[in-house]
């Protein structure tokens, strides 16, 4: 086994560890729990970093292209948001469900994905065009996560208490006001991102003048998701929707975002196994 796999298998047992700390934490107030959890979360930023950079060296260039790399970067995106999620007061379950998600696509990559060496490299006309669209796309991914984390959150809390269940729980957690409000800044912050990486996608394919690529099941499905969030903001703009509603607004445009990301076994030029 090679450093570079040592590492990634190391970081995924230390990632565990991390996740089960916040997890007790989570289920009964821990203090320490939350400390040695964060401890951990800086080790496996610390490796991943590392990974990063060995993989960079292996290559001759930074492993962005595939979608096993493309994956990597999202949760090393995870990472650290929640990382800067933890100095927040009352941000537990925010910083846990961020790693539920980063934990859960990190251990999928190693069972659907493999670490192939085969960028777009026939993309040589737009290659800068092609490194600012994979940018975009997976910080836009990681904004709209964490914009479905406060949603998912909020429409807890709004039902809870509603139906007047008060607990320890709800006095852990951001109020209804913060949770819409940054549920709707992380949209307002994806949403762009995920448009323009959308419209370089589409310029690379007019640049290399593949035209049936503007009919790819990735193409169509993010566009959708696109468009759903669009809605989203102009519903919000002009019809003054409950916040519970919006919240389950941005959780449907989620959904469509995965889908977006799944379509990637059926598209042309995003195959999962970088072919």
């Amino acid at each position: 086994m090679s450093t570079v796999d040592t590492i990634h298998t190391m970081l995924i047992y230390i990632y565990a560890l991390s996740l089960l700390f916040y997890f007790s934490d989570c289920i009964r107030r821990n203090t320490s729990a939350k400390r040695m959890g964060t401890g951990l979360l800086v080790v496996v930023f610390l490796m991943q970093l590392i990974y990063l950079i060995l993989r960079t060296v292996e290559l001759g260039h930074i492993p962005i292209y595939s979608m096993y790399d493309f994956v990597f970067l999202f949760t090393f995106s995870m990472v650290i948001t929640s990382l800067i999620m933890t100095t927040f007061r009352k941000s537990e379950y925010i910083v846990f469900l961020l790693n539920v998600v980063g934990f859960s696509a990190l251990v999928l990559s190693d069972f659907w994905l493999a670490p192939v060496v085969n960028p777009m490299l026939n993309w040589q006309t737009v290659h800068g065009l092609l490194v600012m669209h994979i940018a975009l796309a997976n910080l836009g991914f990681a904004a709209l996560t964490l914009a479905a984390v406060f949603a998912a959150i909020y429409l807890f809390l709004h039902f809870r208490l509603k139906s007047k269940q008060w607990g320890d729980t709800m006095r852990r957690m951001p109020s209804l006001e913060m949770l819409y409000l940054y549920m709707n800044k992380s949209s307002s912050i994806g949403t762009p991102m995920l448009g323009v990486s959308v419209m370089l996608a589409v310029l690379s394919i007019m640049a290399e003048k593949r035209w049936p690529l503007l009919l790819d099941a990735k193409v169509l499905s993010t566009l959708i998701a696109l468009c759903i969030y669009l809605g989203y903001f102009i519903s919000k703009r002009y019809n003054g929707h409950a916040p519970h509603v919006m919240a389950r607004w941005t959780l449907i445009g989620y959904v469509f975002v995965i889908i977006s990301f799944i379509s990637n076994a059926w598209s042309v030029f995003h195959r999962w196994t970088g072919e």
